[in-house]
């Protein structure tokens, strides 16, 4: 069995509404369909694709109930990566909505990175080949 690409990731959060208006104000992700499941939650796309699902305690795998309290360990995950495009456009973006990022260029790769948290404390790193 080989995997063939990532489906999504999903976040247990404190804050559904202010988290699903980081990713979709911010990062520029789309607010999409998603199921009529019994618990709260939104689904954001790049494209078709629902890469970010966004749940409170009831919609978390019964392992990580209680995370988005910080009261559950939810293992060793660094950050979280995306490929973007217009590095330019990106920064304004982040300057409008006043979240603090980091760049940083790597350029034997040709690669410009941007580092921002999102409303939980998770890192995410966009990068923008050249």
């Amino acid at each position: 069995m080989a995997l063939e690409a990532l489906e999504h990731f999903t976040i247990t959060c404190a804050d559904l509404a202010r988290t699903r208006d980081f990713y979709r104000d911010v990062l520029g992700l789309a607010e999409g369909y998603r199921p009529n499941f019994d618990f709260a939650g939104y689904w954001l796309y790049s494209g078709e694709i629902p890469v970010v699902h966004l749940t409170d305690d009831k919609g978390a795998i019964p392992e990580n109930r209680n995370g988005a309290r910080g009261e559950a360990n939810t293992g060793r995950l660094d950050h979280i990566a995306f490929r973007g495009r217009d590095p330019q456009a990106t920064i304004a973006r982040l300057k409008k909505h006043n979240i603090a990022y980091r760049e940083n260029e790597i350029p034997d790769a040709r690669l410009h990175q941007i580092f921002v948290r999102d409303p939980n404390g998770i890192m995410i790193e966009m990068n923008f080949r050249g």
